[in-house]
């Protein structure tokens, strides 16, 4: 089963910039889908942002206060949003373009995505990288990664592609029980319609991906995104030329890695030998 029992609460401030929305919109007596058609964004973002739950662009936000005449008060609240606690700082834009996203494509050679982690192996992947947590950041860093994974279940679904070096598996973070649990979770994953994961074998000499872990996202304006991270730091790629080159890198590491079949299958054989 995907773990989504525990959740982050968007923040007061994201929540309060929302209803201001609303409430210009309702005063200009526009529906979401009408403001949306304004803005050029989707249903879905107008949505995800006066739910609190979508950080707007600067674009979003200039766009609203001319098509919603208002007054600047939104460009003022804006500069006063905050974001999710538990996120890393460099990721939290990425994050934000993930919750309205329409397909999502992920390739990963350091540790399993995630949005396929459980809780046990999130969080001895987070007490084995210094500095050590607190028991509050520990918790906090936890429940937003377990906050992310509903996107998995989310409606409109989003179209999910992992790739995923079978060393991240080999390597048994946080010891043998809690990689067993891991495994069963990525095989319940691979049973979910709008998932497809991937294994790439720890033998393949032909490899499109020696420049590391990489990130592609399609919006529901049909714009492709990338994104790339290191240590304490993650770039989001809006280049079209860059993108292309990282979506041919990433349909180049599709054909390398196992089939969605045969990574199940390799993964059924794991859980029956770990």
């Amino acid at each position: 089963m995907v773990n989504s029992s525990s959740t982050v609460e968007s923040s007061d401030s994201l929540k309060a910039f929302g209803a201001a929305l609303k409430t210009f919109r309702e005063r200009a007596l526009l529906t979401q889908e009408q403001l949306a058609e304004r803005l050029n964004y989707s249903h879905a973002s107008v949505a995800s942002v006066e739910q609190g739950r979508r950080m707007p662009t600067a674009q979003f936000v200039e766009r609203a206060e001319e098509a919603l005449e208002a007054f600047g008060v939104l460009r003022a609240m804006v500069r006063h949003v905050g974001r999710q606690r538990g996120l890393a700082v460099w990721f939290r834009e990425w994050a934000q373009w993930e919750e309205t996203a329409v397909s999502l494509c992920t390739y990963e050679c350091r540790v399993v995505p995630g949005l396929l982690q459980t809780e046990a192996y999130t969080r001895a992947v987070m007490l084995n990288v210094p500095p050590p947590p607190t028991a509050e950041q520990l918790e906090q860093r936890i429940a937003a990664r377990q906050a992310r994974q509903e996107l998995l279940g989310r409606t409109p679904p989003i179209a999910f592609s992992f790739v995923v070096e079978e060393s991240v598996l080999l390597r048994h973070t946080g010891g043998e029980d809690v990689t067993r649990e891991l495994v069963d979770h990525l095989l319940a994953c691979t049973e979910l319609w709008n998932v497809e994961l991937q294994i790439m074998p720890l033998r393949q000499p032909h490899h499109a991906g020696p420049d590391g872990p990489m990130r592609l996202l399609e919006t529901p304006e049909r714009q492709w995104l990338g994104y790339s991270e290191g240590q304490k730091t993650g770039q989001l790629i809006s280049d079209r030329e860059a993108v292309s080159v990282m979506q041919m890198r990433y349909a180049k590491m599709r054909s390398q890695a196992l089939s969605p079949a045969d990574s199940a299958e390799l993964l059924r054989r794991m859980r029956g030998t770990s």
